[in-house]
């Protein structure tokens, strides 16, 4: 008897679910799929818009006014991000690529929110930790380098306010996270950071087996 709780996910199945959702792919969000498509293999490092909207809704559940983004890439995250903060919100992110930010950047434009968006080119925890202690994020995004991702949480836990939301990405890797005979670095980075995570008696959080993997931790 199959697995109930398995169900395929292909392609035809995540356009119907984006159709279906508040926030379909409109001109900016496609064009920019295509230029980071056209980059080649690093282009899987893209949320699809799946999770884009996910990323929206989220934002828009805990009315975020102040959110951070760790790991910014071609910026079709953090334009989702923007998207769902309450008025006046803004959203800081944290990368280390001129290239590849600056697809974002002319897609921040065209969507009306470069305003809402401050993008800081440098290691993300150098700027995590100049972050004043006194000025609560609401929700934060970690989507970068695979062994940063404990020192990023690090910063960022005690930075978010009570019932902000910590998100991050590709925490199941693709399946392997399971795989024992897997112990590249990137892979025990993770299963280290799960288990951190897991520890946690500052926030509650569940592990969302979509995408690649998506821990979603409420702060206490």
């Amino acid at each position: 008897m199959p697995d109930i709780r398995t169900l395929p996910v292909t392609a035809e199945l995540i356009d119907y679910a984006v159709a279906h959702g508040s926030w379909p792919v409109d001109d900016v969000l496609a064009d920019l799929q295509a230029e980071t498509a056209a980059l080649g293999r690093v282009a899987g490092m893209q949320v699809g818009p799946d999770e884009g909207q996910l990323l929206t809704l989220l934002t828009r559940l805990v009315d975020a006014r102040r959110a951070v983004e760790v790991g910014t890439f071609t910026g079709y995250s953090s334009l989702c991000i923007a998207r769902g903060l309450a008025p006046g919100g803004s959203l800081l992110c944290c990368d280390v690529s001129e290239e590849w930010t600056a697809l974002g950047r002319r897609a921040w434009e065209r969507a009306g929110v470069a305003d809402r968006i401050e993008l800081r080119i440098a290691p993300a925890i150098e700027t995590l930790r100049a972050l004043p202690a006194d000025e609560p994020i609401d929700l934060a995004f970690i989507d970068a380098d695979k062994p940063g991702y404990v020192g990023y949480w690090e910063e960022l836990v005690p930075r978010v306010r009570p019932g902000g939301l910590l998100l991050a990405d590709n925490v199941l890797w693709s399946g392997e996270i399971a795989n024992p005979e897997r112990t590249d670095e990137n892979t025990e980075a993770l299963r280290a950071f799960n288990d951190r995570v897991a520890a946690d008696d500052r926030v509650e959080a569940a592990v969302l087996p979509a995408f690649d993997g998506l821990t979603i931790a409420r702060k206490g």
